[in-house]
This record gives structure tokens, C-alpha cells and sequence, in this order.
């Protein structure tokens, strides 16, 4: 047991120094990531706390106000047109309980006059437009905007589709994938490889695991952006619909386990960008960049623009 110790004692004592170190020069093994876009700016769905989610209206508000990147979802209608809409069924946006799927695009129902931010509990938003975008006319009106978009459903046609529309309008440098499911970005990544795309919820739970064992140091890593949610916001301003999510020590524990500093400085160092989101209150905005973040996303781009003129020189 002794001479056991005498030489595992010291490798591990060597692996421990050696990983802190590279976790803060991660330079030495690793080629920083040069992305066409740095966005410290995010707009959720366009914006939706001040204008109806996801409507042209909302984006121009939004870019307008200086947002740096447009956050949106897609689907696809019944007869093939793209679609920005965070939800497949209407309900909660229209008060009709149908899919877009299930609809021509000129059958799509307008937005509620008034619709709840639902990051935002108790906050409605509201506008002149109602109408449902199509994401060919976001890229047309915004060429040089960054776009994340996110894909909810294993839809080989959906993807397709955004893909060719990227391609369509030269815009695969500055527009991202996203997904939290590891099924649907490989299908995403096969269908167009050039653009850069965030860490999806398999690969962030692998992401910490290699953190906290050391490792993350020595593996590379493909994702361009890391998204993710600040824990503080659960039971507070959104309440989940997962129960797991609204016991507050869980919450807390969340807190701890994810919202590492050291993490966020070492994937920024490899060019890796952490957007936090949904940040609508200034506390969450400061809590946010404390932590290490690099941008942030939220539902009041107004707000968001006037912390950061407030605060720039300590940002």
C-alpha cells in the first residue's frame, strides 16, 4: 500500500497542476476559435418583453435598440414554408389550438393582442404587428445580423430548409445552430458543417464532467457557443414545468454545479462564447457577467442597452 501511494500520490499531484494550468492557458494545446461575431447583445425571440415575439416588428425594434444577435426558432407549415415561431402548437400564442404543421402559411392564425413573457411571469408584450415571420424575410431585411436559430423537432425537411436558406443568403459564418438535442444537431451539422453551432444538453452535461474531472483541458471541442440558462431566474421569473425545477434547492444546486467562473473564463479563452439567458432584470444581467458570461440574452433589449451604456467601462 505504501509504495502504491508513493507513486500514485504524486501523478495525481502532477495531473491536478498540470490541468489547472492548462484550464487557464488553454492556448498551448488548443487553437483559439475565430468567429465572424462577438455578441455580448442577444435578443430572446426578437425581443419579446417589448414587442410581440418573434414578429418582424420585434426584430427591427430590437436591432434598432443595438442588439448584436437575434435569437429565434423555426418550423415548418403544411405546405413548406419556414416559419419563426418558438412553439409548433399555437395555443399559448394565438389561443387557437392547432400546429403549424397542420397549416398553409396563409392559414396561420395573427398573435394575441397581448401575449405573457414567459420569462417574465405577470409582463405582457404587445404591437402592431401579429403576424407570423418567415425566416427568409429576417435574413433578407437583416443581412448582416447574427442569428441563432434553434431547432425543436427531428425534421429532416425543416432542416434542410433553413440550411439551403443559410446557403441561399451567404450567411453560414454568422448564423448558429442550436438545439438542445444531441440527435437533431448531428442531423443539423450533417446537413450544413460550415456553420457554427452550441453546446446541446448531452454535450453540456459532458462539458462539466470533463470540468470537474480534469480533462476538459486536453479535449477539444467543436461548439462555437455555449447557451444555457442562469439558474437564478427559475421560480422567480419563470416558473418551469418541469417540478424538478422549481424545488429551490435543486435550483441552488444547479447554481453551484453549473455557473463555474473558471469554466466560463477557459472556454471563452478558446474562443467559445457563453450566453446566458433569460436576463430581464439588471441583477440577473450583472449576476450573469460576474459569473463569466460573454453575452447575454434577454427579453428587453431596451433594458439590456442601458446597462451596458451604464456599466461599459467596468463590463
Amino acid at each position: 500500500m505504501g509504495s502504491f501511494l508513493y507513486f500514485i500520490l504524486p501523478a495525481l499531484g502532477g495531473y491536478t497542476l498540470t490541468s489547472l494550468y492548462l484550464l487557464k492557458n488553454p492556448h498551448i494545446l488548443h487553437r483559439r476559435k475565430r468567429t465572424a461575431f462577438y455578441c455580448t447583445h442577444i435578443s430572446h425571440r426578437g425581443g419579446c418583453g417589448e414587442r410581440i415575439e418573434s414578429t418582424m416588428e420585434a426584430f427591427t425594434h430590437a436591432v434598432e435598440q443595438g442588439t448584436q444577435m437575434l435569437e429565434l426558432d423555426c418550423h415548418l407549415t403544411h405546405d413548406g414554408h419556414v416559419v419563426v415561431s418558438h412553439d409548433e402548437n399555437l395555443l399559448r400564442q394565438t389561443g387557437q389550438d392547432v400546429t403549424i404543421s397542420s397549416l398553409d402559411l396563409q392559414d396561420l392564425p395573427l398573435y394575441k393582442e397581448r401575449l405573457e413573457v414567459t420569462f417574465y411571469a405577470g409582463h405582457y408584450s404587445s404591437g402592431t404587428d401579429r403576424k407570423f415571420a418567415l425566416l427568409e424575410d429576417v435574413f433578407r431585411k437583416f443581412p448582416e445580423m447574427p442569428v441563432s436559430i434553434e431547432i425543436k423537432e427531428n425534421n429532416h425537411q425543416l432542416i434542410e430548409k433553413v440550411s439551403d436558406l443559410v446557403r441561399c443568403y451567404n450567411r453560414e459564418e454568422i448564423t448558429v445552430w442550436a438545439s438542445v438535442d444531441s440527435r437533431i444537431m448531428k442531423e443539423c451539422q450533417r446537413s450544413n458543417s460550415s456553420m457554427p453551432y452550441s453546446f446541446t444538453v448531452k454535450r453540456g452535461v459532458l462539458l462539466l464532467l470533463l470540468f470537474y474531472s480534469g480533462l476538459l483541458p486536453f479535449v477539444p471541442l467543436g461548439e462555437s457557443l455555449l447557451q444555457f440558462y442562469l439558474p437564478r431566474i427559475f421560480n422567480r421569473t419563470f416558473i418551469p414545468e418541469k417540478r424538478i425545477l422549481r424545488n429551490r434547492f435543486l435550483v441552488s444546486l444547479l447554481e453551484k454545479v453549473t455557473m463555474r467562473k473558471s469554466l466560463f473564463k477557459h472556454l471563452a479563452a478558446r474562443g467559445i462564447q457563453v450566453h446566458l439567458f433569460v436576463c430581464n432584470e439588471d441583477e440577473d444581467i450583472k449576476a450573469a457577467f460576474e459569473v463569466g458570461a460573454t453575452g447575454v440574452m434577454s427579453d428587453y433589449p431596451t433594458s439590456l442597452s442601458s446597462y451596458l451604456c451604464r456599466n461599459r467601462s467596468r463590463e
